[in-house]
């Protein structure tokens, strides 16, 4: 080996070890020194208006009346552990209307109607007997979510908080609120 270059090699290490030590300790001073008492101070308060406006919004919801559509739509309620689940009655398939809002034939009970569904995921949900809109509509995010991990890796990218409202929509014939709410979000594949 050539040593005579030795300082072509060298000089550049030192001055990189030197610049990285120095940018460090610049970080540590500039944002290091963060009062962390002071972070949870903040972030408790944070919290504390968050549960507050929660709360508020909790008690104005249970304050409401109840929409006669969504009595006419609900078949029961009742209380599985801490969890209320609702039984959906679906009206009977209308394949025009859902033609009519969504341009292309539209078949009865077709999962991949809901936005961030496809083929494989829907094979996953009926391998979960979990096969019409309505039992879509009646099963918790946390489930699909079980259901998703089921099928390994590369389901678990998917998001599918609005999946049981989105198959709502569908199992109770509301093609055109489905077609529009699908066109103004983005959020069945976040």
């Amino acid at each position: 080996m050539d040593f005579s270059n030795i300082a072509c090699w060298i000089w550049p290490l030192i001055a990189g070890i030197i610049c990285g030590i120095l940018g460090y300790l610049l970080g540590r001073l500039a944002g290091g020194s963060s009062n962390s008492e002071g972070d949870i101070e903040l972030w408790k308060r944070k919290n504390a208006s968050l549960q507050a406006d929660l709360d508020a919004c909790n008690s104005k919801l249970k304050a409401a009346p109840v929409a006669a559509s969504s009595s006419a739509s609900m078949a029961s309620s009742f209380t599985a552990g801490n969890k209320t689940v609702t039984r959906i009655v679906p009206i009977s398939f209308d394949a025009a209307a859902a033609a009519a809002a969504f341009g292309k034939k539209i078949k009865q009970d077709d999962l991949t109607v809901v936005e961030g569904i496809g083929p494989k995921i829907a094979e996953l949900f009926h391998n979960h007997d979990i096969k019409t809109w309505a039992n879509l509509a009646e099963t918790s995010v946390e489930k699909c979510q079980e259901v998703l991990n089921s099928g390994g890796k590369r389901f678990e990218i998917h998001r599918p908080a609005t999946w049981p409202m989105q198959a709502e929509l569908a199992a109770l014939g509301k093609w055109d609120q489905l077609k529009r709410w699908q066109d103004e979000h983005d959020y069945g594949k976040e």
